[in-house]
């Protein structure tokens, strides 16, 4: 099968950027699971697996697409009716009304807050985060996320280590910042190595005890998540969005209580993190994620619809979810 993956920023990324990491390592997996993918994605862009158009956004869609594509994956929403069968790949929240009927969501609870069904989790590929050691520091905690933004409650995670007696270890925010109001911390317990990526992030990941993550949003999903988990790291968040479909007993605690959080860290040996790793290769794994995908694909190629109706964004939905 031959595929085009339609995406308008560059691929790949350095460091941050989810959602190119995402395609990426799908174009990546087709490729190894023996389809054809040809990349039509932003400017600056190369891969050494697949071909790569440059994405022209005044020009028409259908004009840039290869006569020999069976099936188009988008992740940016068509301006036009596709001469070709197509999916669009949903992977953040959105305040947009309508939806198209063939979007697919990132979780269970994301498909559902759009009155949808069909939902793929993201996969992660463990080519780029080597073998876990499993060796923790005790009091070492990590929060992963752009901490500039509320919703990630960088505040919330902070609280969190204080009241449990460890150490912070943040990546992707500073000590000082401006973006959302002035915020300066002043614990030297709390550790900022601002948007951080590849080799060194990963070996902060690997040597941390838990992930702190109490967003105050319904997470799509949160590849954050489950890059810390590969590494065995139980997860100490907020019962928001897709965090109770991938966080299980054994994996982590989820409370809106920052007192309940802390008081289930101080359990934090009593975790398994192969088991934990374990997890995420048998639930969340770009192999899994691909498996997934080629069945909607195979769907649309049959002319089926993914969804029973076209999606809608509830009315009256609060961006920030209770914490204390």
């Amino acid at each position: 099968m031959h595929i085009l993956i339609v995406f308008d920023k560059p691929i790949p990324v350095a460091k941050y950027g989810g959602i190119q990491r995402i395609v990426w390592w799908l174009g990546k997996e087709l490729v190894n699971q023996g389809h054809r993918v040809t990349y039509l994605v932003g400017e600056g862009s190369s891969s050494d697996f697949a071909n790569v158009i440059i994405l022209d956004p005044e020009k028409s869609l259908n004009d840039q697409i290869p006569h020999d594509v069976d099936l188009v994956h988008l992740y940016i929403p068509p301006r036009e009716p596709l001469e070709k069968p197509y999916l669009i790949h949903m992977e953040s929240n959105t305040k947009d009304k309508f939806h198209d009927i063939n979007t697919v969501f990132v979780s269970k609870k994301h498909a559902e807050l759009h009155g949808a069904e069909c939902y793929v989790y993201n996969g992660l590929d463990p080519d780029d985060y080597g073998r876990p050691s499993f060796k923790k520091r005790p009091r070492h905690l990590h929060f992963l996320g752009k901490a500039a933004w509320r919703v990630k409650n960088i505040k919330g995670a902070i609280k969190v280590a204080q009241k449990s007696g460890h150490h912070l270890h943040v990546l992707g925010g500073n000590r000082v910042n401006f973006h959302m109001g002035f915020r300066m911390t002043l614990d030297p317990r709390i550790h900022f190595y601002g948007m951080i990526g590849g080799e060194r992030k990963n070996r902060v990941i690997d040597q941390s005890a838990g992930l702190v993550f109490p967003v105050v949003w319904h997470e799509p999903f949160g590849i954050a998540i489950t890059e810390s988990m590969y590494y065995g790291c139980p997860v100490f968040a907020t019962p928001y969005g897709s965090l109770p479909e991938i966080v299980d007993a054994e994996s982590g605690v989820l409370s809106t209580s920052s007192s309940e959080l802390a008081q289930a860290i101080k359990g934090i040996s009593d975790y398994d993190p192969k088991k934990i790793h374990e997890r995420v290769m048998d639930c969340f794994s770009v192999t899994v994620m691909v498996r997934d995908f080629l069945k909607l694909y195979e769907k649309r190629l049959n002319g089926e619809n993914l969804n029973t109706r076209p999606p809608t964004y509830p009315e009256g939905d609060s961006k920030f979810l209770p914490f204390n």
